[in-house]
C-alpha cells in the first residue's frame, strides 16, 4: 500500500541555500510528495527564523513535516525544537533518519550542507520519505510520554 503523499516545507538559512533548492527540486519530482512550500527563496533569512517558519506550519497543521537546512544542521534543529509539538533532529545516517521517523515521529529532518554532500543528502530524503511513524509500536508510548510533558509545561501557571 502506498502512503500518503506528504506536504513538506523547506527552509534554510543562506549556509544551507544551495542544498535547499536542489533538494526542494527533487521533492517536486517525488512521487510521495504532494506539494512543496518552500519558505526562504531569495535571501534566505537566519537559521533561528527560517526554522521557526516552518516549524510552526508543521505544527499548525500546514505541512506533515519540514526540511531544514543550515551549515551543521544542528542550529535549526534547536531553533525548531523551541516550537511546541516539533520534534526535529539532526542526522547525518540513513539508520539515524529512519529511525528519527518510525520510533520518535520526527516531523522536521535538519541537515548540514557543510557535513554531507548533495548526493548523501539526497539519499537521506529518500529514506526520510520511505518512513512513517507507527504508532503500534512500543516506542509510541515513549512519543506519547513526551508529548504528555511538553502540553504540561505550556500550561504552567505563569
Amino acid at each position: 500500500m502506498l502512503a500518503r503523499r506528504l506536504r513538506i516545507a523547506v527552509a534554510s538559512d543562506a549556509a544551507g541555500a544551495l542544498h535547499r533548492e536542489a533538494l526542494a527540486a527533487d521533492l517536486h519530482a517525488h512521487p510521495l510528495v504532494e506539494r512543496v512550500v518552500d519558505l526562504t527563496p531569495g535571501a534566505p533569512p537566519p537559521y533561528p527564523e527560517a526554522a521557526l517558519v516552518a516549524a510552526r506550519l508543521v505544527a499548525d497543521g500546514g505541512v506533515d513535516r519540514a526540511l531544514l537546512v543550515c551549515h551543521t544542521g544542528l542550529g535549526v534543529a534547536v531553533a525548531a525544537n523551541k516550537v511546541a509539538g516539533i520534534r526535529a533532529v539532526t542526522a547525518h545516517d540513513s539508520y539515524s533518519v529512519e529511525h528519527a521517523v518510525r520510533y520518535t515521529n520526527a516531523q522536521v529532518l535538519c541537515l548540514g550542507q557543510a557535513i554531507v554532500s548533495l548526493e548523501f543528502a539526497r539519499g537521506l530524503l529518500a529514506v526520510w520519505l520511505a518512513h512513517r511513524f507507527d504508532p503500534a509500536v512500543s516506542a509510541s508510548a515513549k512519543v506519547a510520554a513526551i508529548t504528555a510533558y511538553e502540553q504540561a509545561r505550556d500550561h504552567r501557571p505563569a
